[in-house]
């Protein structure tokens, strides 16, 4: 820095820190004087040592180098000790001394080899056998129990969410062909068949991406990444597609009197998503993904968007779901008004239980996709018990969906062919008359 090296003996919040340098080195430098160099660096401010895709945060953005002469030492039998001091750390973290190895990748990289980690409990002491710049990563947990339990539980809760799949697609097909001449039942029923469908592939292609991804050819690992980026972004665009028709139902007087209404929305949910996928694909962005616990142990292999390609996720599926997320919530919001007031005003007739109707708003809070938004409390497997909900609550969520349509419909349909249908009819008529 401009104003020179400043001694480490004290951090910023006024916790005292120490360097230990072995009595080796300084025997082998007897015979001539050297100059011994403690930096302490700002990262944050000066926009240095930061890693390509890194999950793990440093300690107060401060990074430690030390140099003795103008020679590399390393091999050290006594290791040289830095004490980094600290308060309580945050929970969901753990620590981990590591230096910056300039042989990773092309602008360098943390690495751990020749350091020992010694936690305390008012501060870390890192023990390294070689003299360059270090610091105290705070990574997110994920240890191997984790992250083999998470895998179990995603494993059968595809298989179940795939089973309740099936039975939502047979049971919407069952009432599209009984209302026949009900055109918004029909088209209502159409839209969740495809949301049932795109959740059905979904938990297809993970099962087959966890059990068909170890061993397989560079190029298969491709297709097979590609093929679950493409199911999981048809998931999302249905739910998008989903909030549009309730939109129209209940916002739009006119409805969803649209030529060739449910085969465009078709083009859409199927359609868009191959266009994202062929792009990332053209620029490489599928092949092997590694899940690695804190010290670099590969846990579990996938075939999906690589490391090196995690922009592409961030804006595909962070980013594409995030806009979708705001625009359905904003939707689930008004059907939720305007059906309260509707029942308020007695317009809706028949027997409407509170958990019925609770039930009702929970099951169209995960038809809009609002458990996916989980994914954002979950950046670096921040949190153990947010990655346990995030995955049990959307492999789970065909089951959701199906309890949803059947309590929503067919307790109705002997009366007024559904409920929405009736709500809708009496909310366009009243809007008629008073116009």
């Amino acid at each position: 820095p401009p104003q020179g090296p400043r001694m480490p003996n004290m951090t910023e919040k006024g916790k005292a820190g120490k360097i230990q340098l072995p009595r080796e080195m300084f025997q082998s430098l007897s015979s001539r004087t050297v100059r011994v160099v403690v930096t302490v660096l700002n990262i944050q401010q000066l926009h240095m040592f930061k890693e390509v895709n890194q999950t793990g945060r440093v300690l107060d953005n401060t990074v430690v180098g030390i140099t003795v002469g103008e020679t590399s030492i390393s091999g050290l039998r006594d290791p040289v000790q830095l004490t980094f001091a600290h308060g309580q750390l945050p929970p969901g973290v753990t620590r981990q001394c590591v230096f910056w190895d300039l042989s990773k990748g092309t602008a360098g990289g943390w690495s751990i080899s020749g350091c020992v980690t010694q936690p305390g409990d008012k501060g870390t002491v890192c023990s390294c056998n070689h003299l360059t710049f270090f610091t105290l990563l705070l990574n997110p947990v994920l240890d191997r129990s984790t992250a083999q339990a998470l895998m179990a539980v995603a494993t059968a809760g595809c298989g179940v969410a795939m089973a309740f799949s099936i039975f939502t697609i047979a049971f919407c097909i069952l009432l599209r062909c009984r209302f026949r001449l009900e055109e918004t039942l029909r088209i209502n029923l159409g839209l969740h068949v495809n949301l049932g469908g795109s959740l059905l592939f979904l938990n297809l292609a993970f099962l087959l991406n966890s059990g068909l991804c170890n061993g397989t050819q560079p190029w298969t690992c491709k297709v097979l990444g590609g093929l679950t980026h493409y199911c999981l972004l048809c998931c999302f665009t249905w739910t998008a597609l989903e909030g549009f028709h309730f939109y129209l139902l209940f916002v739009k007087v006119l409805g969803t009197y649209i030529h060739h209404y449910l085969a465009k929305l078709c083009l859409v949910g199927w359609g868009f998503p191959a266009l994202i996928v062929v792009v990332a694909g053209a620029i490489g962005s599928y092949g092997e993904y590694r899940i690695q616990t804190v010290d670099h142990q590969v846990i579990a292999r996938l075939c999906w968007i690589t490391s090196k390609h995690l922009l592409v996720h961030y804006i595909t599926n962070c980013g594409y779901f995030g806009l979708i997320f705001l625009f359905n919530m904003a939707v689930f919001g008004v059907v939720t008004q305007k059906s309260c007031c509707l029942q308020a005003t007695g317009a809706v007739q028949g027997d409407r239980k509170a958990w019925k109707v609770a039930l009702v708003a929970a099951g169209l809070f995960c038809l809009l996709g609002a458990t996916w938004a989980l994914m954002f409390l979950t950046y670096g497997t921040s949190s153990a018990p947010v990655l346990y909900i995030f995955t049990i609550l959307n492999s789970l969520q065909g089951i959701f969906i199906f309890i949803w349509l059947v309590v929503l419909y067919y307790p109705k349909t002997k009366e007024t062919t559904g409920s929405l249908s009736h709500i809708i009819r009496h909310d366009k008529t009243a809007t008629v008359s008073q116009d």
